[in-house]
């Protein structure tokens, strides 16, 4: 009886780790075509069907740097999204994400699509938030677009204009 289960559970697990291939490479095509949230919801569902998946985790991370590179912050890039850490991280946790995310992204061991162009995305972010002034100056720039409309900026009278 217990092998009988063995044998039926290893029948389960082989029809889903053939969907999940095909759901992977169904990811791969979108990817291709620059449908990154295709390919995101689709290379999601294949982790779901089957977790062990070869590459999997280098297909998730192109398409969460890819989808947080386009989705702007304020009409400008949001590299803490990229890099995916909090805006108030410390050197030594966005070192460590980065060192994750540039094994993931390796084009030695990831020939993905998109893996290149995700690594680069990653590596520009690191240089920024290495660099102490060019990380203040965009957290400055980040905060100060992210104002609400009705709230005064330095050297403005604090009125909003008026449409004639």
């Amino acid at each position: 009886m217990i092998r009988l289960l063995r044998q039926i559970a290893d029948s389960v697990m082989d029809c889903n780790k053939e969907e999940a291939l095909r759901a992977k490479d169904i990811a791969l095509s979108k990817l291709k075509t620059k449908d990154i949230l295709g390919a995101q919801r689709i290379a999601l569902r294949a982790q779901r069907l089957y977790p062990k998946l070869e590459h999997l985790p280098q297909l998730l991370t192109i398409c969460e740097v890819h989808c947080a590179a386009e989705a702007k912050v304020n009409g400008n890039m949001d590299w803490y999204g990229i890099l995916q850490v909090e805006a108030t991280a410390d050197e030594i946790v966005i070192r460590k994400q980065y060192e994750k995310l540039a094994l993931l992204l390796h084009h030695g061991k990831n020939t993905l699509p998109g893996t290149q162009s995700a690594f680069n995305l990653v590596s520009e972010a690191q240089t920024i938030f290495c660099d102490h002034v060019k990380r203040s100056r965009y957290d400055i720039k980040r905060q100060r677009d992210t104002l609400p409309v009705h709230c005064a900026r330095a050297g403005s009278s604090g009125q909003e204009k008026k449409e004639p």
